[in-house]
């Protein structure tokens, strides 16, 4: 499905707002720079955001979108293998991660739509996992997993040896992970 010219420019401004913040950090985030990043006039730019924080909201709005993807994968392939195998997720996601949480902890002025947004991330696994398994403190193991390999790929931390992660799936259950 061809994007319009108006989805291309917001995803334009939105990679930009990350890349700003993955490379330069939160202090070096203005509308200016994002504009110019971009390619897109400041009126382009505030047409689509008109605050830092809209840009903010629009990186979470992403994260949603990931977690949307991946929560309608776990339907076929089950929530604790899906929630496990995407909690090593690839360079693309993990800076949309590191680069709403950079935002979250500036001190930028963040609306509580992206704060509940960015709940909404963490708590659709954490219910969907109480869900799928019986025992509610193994389910809350799981999901703590997965946030420690998340964190790591999100940090860019060395991750854990394939073998490594094998045993800790069969250790939690999972085959094949």
């Amino acid at each position: 499905m061809a994007r319009t010219r108006s989805e291309t420019t917001r995803a334009r401004l939105l990679d930009a707002t990350k890349q700003i913040l993955v490379e330069r950090g939160a202090g070096q985030l203005t509308l200016d720079a994002v504009a110019e990043l971009a390619e897109v006039s400041k009126g382009g730019l505030l047409y689509h955001f008109p605050t830092k924080s809209a840009l903010i909201e629009g990186l979470a709005e992403r994260l949603r979108d990931y977690t949307t993807a991946n929560v309608q994968r776990a339907a076929e392939d089950g929530v604790v293998r899906t929630f496990l195998e995407t909690s090593r997720p690839g360079s693309v996601e993990a800076e949309h991660y590191w680069a709403v949480f950079s935002a979250l902890r500036s001190g930028i002025e963040v609306s509580q739509e992206t704060r509940d947004l960015v709940q909404e991330v963490f708590s659709v696994w954490s219910d969907a996992l109480r869900t799928e398994v019986d025992d509610p403190v193994l389910a809350d193991i799981i999901r703590l997993v997965g946030d420690g390999l998340y964190l790591g790929a999100v940090l860019g931390l060395e991750p854990l040896e394939p073998d490594a992660v094998q045993q800790v799936f069969r250790r939690l259950g999972v085959r094949g992970g």
